[in-house]
């Protein structure tokens, strides 16, 4: 049987995109970086531009979860795969080996505090290696609490609650990325569609 060459999206993954909202994407087959109150909020909107399971990693000692209720506006909750490591040191462990397999699209790690160069030069290795593995590319999306920080990531991003009596809305910005410039947008939800404006 001969040798089919790679699809373009294939043998480039990172050239694919997830666009939680219209006009806004992430390089997926990469790992990205989210900081800001809403972190959790823009997780759940990038989780619902893909499609299959979400491999969520949170530490077994932090009750925050993300409550189907809040959800489901952005994804059906039953696509949520819960991860609970009992030490810090495994949450980018098991991220990285999710990553690697490449059978999960999405993968969310909320960490205590931003990693270093190498772990993350790790984990994009891991996102390389899954897509090849399987022709899919798996995006990772690191959740850091303050500014974050995390050297080597493919883009940051901070978001934070834009709310008022008649609307539900977000403030973004795009505070570093490999190929685009900085930029802010506002998100409002408009039904079960999300909209972004200047």
């Amino acid at each position: 049987m001969p040798i089919q060459p790679l699809s373009r999206a294939l043998a480039h993954p990172a050239r694919r995109q997830l666009c939680p909202v219209p006009g806004i994407a992430l390089a997926a087959g990469r790992v990205h970086e989210a900081t800001g109150l809403a972190r959790r909020s823009f997780a759940v909107m990038l989780a619902g531009a893909a499609e299959g399971p979400v491999l969520w990693i949170v530490p077994a000692w932090v009750p925050e979860r993300p409550h189907p209720e809040g959800v489901r506006p952005f994804l059906d909750p039953g696509r949520l795969i819960f991860a609970t490591p009992k030490r810090a040191e495994d949450l980018l462990w098991t991220m990285e080996e999710a990553l690697r397999s490449g059978l999960v699209p999405v993968v969310v790690a909320d960490l205590l505090g931003p990693p270093g160069l190498t772990p993350v030069r790790r984990l994009q290795l891991a996102a390389e290696a899954g897509a090849a593995a399987t022709g899919r590319a798996p995006t990772g999306l690191l959740l850091a609490p303050g500014d974050g920080g995390a050297p080597g990531v493919e883009s940051r991003w901070h978001i934070a609650p834009a709310h008022s009596a008649t609307r539900t809305a977000w403030r973004l910005e795009r505070r570093r990325a490999r190929t685009d410039p900085p930029r802010a947008w506002t998100l409002r939800l408009d039904g079960r569609q999300l909209v972004a404006g200047d």
